[in-house]
């Protein structure tokens, strides 16, 4: 397995970024066993940015079926939204342009949409967020009341914190292992500094045969990435604490990457919160 250390890239996306993984946690969260020969083609779109993070996952299977995974650590009724324009760029990324134009109909890889929530707010163990919600009423505009959704896309989301969809985190190995590597990170986080919190996670997790392997290969990568990954969060929850993105949805990012900045420098969340205090009363 190789993991590319970009900023962008998260430890979710570089565990899942092997085709025998993501048809073991396929399985795991469908209830199914797919012949280990079964081929799975990864497609993520890399190139895709949303609050700084990217497409996470997605892959055909058996060129059949068209699965967008995304890991989420806050619930974003956005996502069906989302997923929508995501699945377009993909279908782009896979289907020969020209037959579009042919005459007859191209048979094309049926979509699913997942999401896999490991946040700290309370979440039932599966819910289904669809597209059709956000849309506005056409009302006196539309001829035929009621119409069904001309369009409609479905997202599963299922919580993966510890203690909950057990039978999908035990089939899965990875998705087990990494839902433990989170939940040793918050517990350690209570009493540590977060550099501190996360060497003692990976310590661990490779104690204890929890991601071993990938963790003996790519631990250095690993804690670069955690470091982005888990600043990047306090980063987002203190600005969206000081009520700083109301009438300023523009500026929203920069702000996130000003937070970043002071986070760099080695400052706490209440030194950050009080500079931003200063800034916003000047």
């Amino acid at each position: 397995m190789s993991v590319n250390a970009k900023h962008k890239d998260s430890v979710f996306s570089s565990l899942f970024s092997d085709p025998d993984a993501l048809r073991e946690l396929y399985c795991a969260i469908e209830g199914i066993d797919l012949p280990p020969d079964t081929p799975i083609d990864i497609n993520t779109l890399s190139d895709v940015l949303y609050m700084d993070q990217i497409n996470d996952v997605s892959f055909t299977i058996d060129n059949r079926l068209v699965v967008l995974i995304e890991h989420q650590s806050t619930i974003n009724r956005n996502m069906p939204l989302r997923l929508l324009i995501y699945i377009a760029r993909v279908y782009e990324k896979i289907i020969d342009r020209r037959k579009l134009y042919q005459r007859n109909p191209e048979k094309i890889p049926a979509p699913e949409f997942i999401v896999l929530y490991n946040g700290k707010a309370p979440q039932p163990d599966y819910e289904t967020l669809k597209l059709s919600d956000a849309f506005k009423d056409g009302g006196s505009l539309r001829s035929v009341p009621n119409l069904p959704p001309a369009l409609e896309l479905v997202v599963q989301v299922y919580n993966i914190n510890k203690g909950h969809n057990t039978a999908i985190t035990a089939k899965s190995a990875t998705l087990g292992g990494y839902s433990v590597f989170v939940d040793k990170i918050r517990e350690y986080k209570q009493s540590m500094p977060n550099e501190e919190a996360m060497k003692a996670t990976i310590k661990y997790c490779m104690d204890n045969n929890v991601l071993k392997p990938f963790l003996e290969t790519h631990s250095t990568e690993v804690f670069n990435m955690l470091l982005t990954e888990w600043n990047t969060e306090e980063a987002k929850e203190v600005w969206f604490e000081e009520g700083l993105v109301e009438g300023m949805e523009k500026g929203m990012e920069k702000g996130i990457q000003y937070v970043m900045r002071l986070f760099d420098q080695g400052l706490s969340a209440a030194e950050v919160k009080r500079r931003l205090e200063q800034t916003t009363d000047q």
